[in-house]
């Protein structure tokens, strides 16, 4: 045979070739003899099985190698067992022979889940300072007296959601500057709601009473919008245990003035304890102090959800218990419609699928807000209808004001407070039966904004 050797496939000469060319090029004898090649094949295909789960989400062999070196694997290891000269052959030889596999994502957590127990505990702490009338109403007769106390708490109502509003957006700041302005402002507002309760008060008796009101009202405010509500428990524990011993022990007079006293100053000293902890919270710089216009609104919802709230009240005081209470699972439900429209919006590809989802929603939370609100209505012999309605409503705008939408509900509201605040002295139907139909008429323009504004899905982003 002439010219160059011919190799026979196979042959011994092959055989020796690929050992010279292993040697020359400083590889193991064991990379090029095809005895060798088999058993290398099995060794990767082990691997790969190994890692598969963790090798087919890659996008890319080096996120393969990646891998590999984290499992500690060494050139001499990769070359001796494998049959690879280096870390990045190995990794695109695993990367090819795995296929690609995208799992789903593990679900987000749900960015809006609500605290149980705080929002019960907040629906609770609503309506216990109710306890202190219970207990002084032997002493300066409400019954009679109510227009100061009444006037008062209007004041303070309006006030403190405003104050509450202007707090939470110097909380974006430092819980420093939302100190500074509750430090401010609560004061004031006590001092509004008293000179508010004065021209009405009669006597000095009820004028201290206008004014404790208004004192309590404030520095519960404060609690409230520091998150201390356990603080604010602790405080008003003189009046749970006197209203304890009410079934089976008359008080007297020192401790019907007594126990209440005792519970504003205990709320007293517990904000002014919570004040001074957020105020010796390091200063931090933000964005510029915001307009007293923008927490305009939410006074006068304030005003206009009392303004309801009194007029309910005027028929069936019970019925207001159970609104208070109910206040707690209401922002319970806040929460719960924001977490449920951010799943819905995850689960929709269209804007009108969105918007039936989030019709859903808004129906559901009403729904499951409303329906424990039916037996209270009948346990305190309230009008069922004219109870939910107001209930609906004042849901409904606090929802609104949660995504930032506050004037509509303000507006609508004082609009609705008006109208049946203004019925009965024009001699036009019965106070009890303008109501529920004010309400509805509110909650029925409230609904429709709210339909409109939040089946966008902007809204929820």
């Amino acid at each position: 045979m002439s010219g160059p050797m011919a190799l026979e496939p196979g042959g011994p000469e092959q055989d020796t070739l690929a050992l010279r060319l292993a040697r020359s090029d400083d590889r193991t004898l064991a990379l090029r003899l095809p005895g060798r090649h088999g058993s290398d094949r099995e060794a990767v295909s082990r691997l790969a099985a190994d890692l598969a789960d963790r090798i087919g989400p890659a996008v890319h062999p080096y996120e393969v190698a990646a891998l590999l070196e984290a499992e500690g694997l060494t050139a001499g290891q990769i070359n001796e067992r494998y049959g690879h000269p280096n870390l990045f052959s190995l990794a695109t030889a695993l990367y090819e022979q795995v296929p690609r596999t995208f799992p789903e994502p593990a679900p987000a957590a749900d960015p809006w889940r609500p605290d149980t127990v705080r929002c019960l505990l907040r629906g609770l702490l609503f309506a216990l300072p109710g306890l202190a009338y219970l207990l002084t109403a032997p002493l300066w007769h409400p019954g009679r007296h109510a227009a100061a106390p009444i006037a008062a708490g209007l004041v303070s109502w309006a006030w403190g959601q405003a104050l509450g509003h202007r707090a939470h957006l110097r909380m974006a700041t430092g819980r420093r500057e939302a100190a500074r302005t509750l430090l401010a402002g609560a004061p004031l507002g006590a001092a509004l709601a008293t000179a508010a309760a004065a021209p009405l008060a009669g006597s000095p008796l009820v004028l201290a009473v206008a004014a404790a009101q208004s004192l309590y009202l404030a520095a519960a405010g404060v609690l409230l919008v520091l998150a201390r509500e356990r603080l604010l428990l602790a405080a008003l524990t003189p009046l749970i245990a006197g209203a304890a011993v009410l079934p089976r022990w008359e008080p007297g007079t020192p401790l019907r003035t007594g126990l209440p006293l005792l519970a504003l100053l205990a709320t007293l000293a517990a904000a002014g304890h919570a004040l001074r902890g957020a105020l010796a919270a390091p200063a931090a710089s933000g964005p510029t102090r915001p307009r007293l216009l923008w927490s305009l609104p939410y006074g006068l919802f304030g005003l206009a959800a009392g303004v309801l709230v009194l007029l309910e009240g005027r028929h069936e005081p019970y019925a207001v218990i159970a609104l208070t209470v109910s206040m707690g699972p209401a922002e319970w439900l806040l929460y719960r419609y924001r977490g449920l429209s951010v799943a819905a919006l995850r689960a929709t590809a269209t804007p009108a699928g969105f918007l039936v989802r989030s019709a859903a929603v808004l129906g559901g939370c009403l729904l499951a807000y409303l329906l424990p609100l039916l037996p209270a209505a009948r346990l305190t012999g309230a009008a069922p209808a004219t109870l939910l309605l107001l209930a609906a409503t004042l849901w409904t705008a606090l929802l609104l004001q949660a995504f930032g939408a506050a004037w509509p509900p303000a507006v609508i509201c004082l609009a609705a407070a008006g109208v049946a605040a203004a019925v009965p002295p024009l001699r036009l139907p019965p106070g009890p039966a303008v109501l529920p139909l004010c309400c509805a008429a509110a909650l029925l323009g409230l609904v429709t904004y709210a339909l409109w504004l939040l089946g966008r899905p902007a809204r929820h982003v």
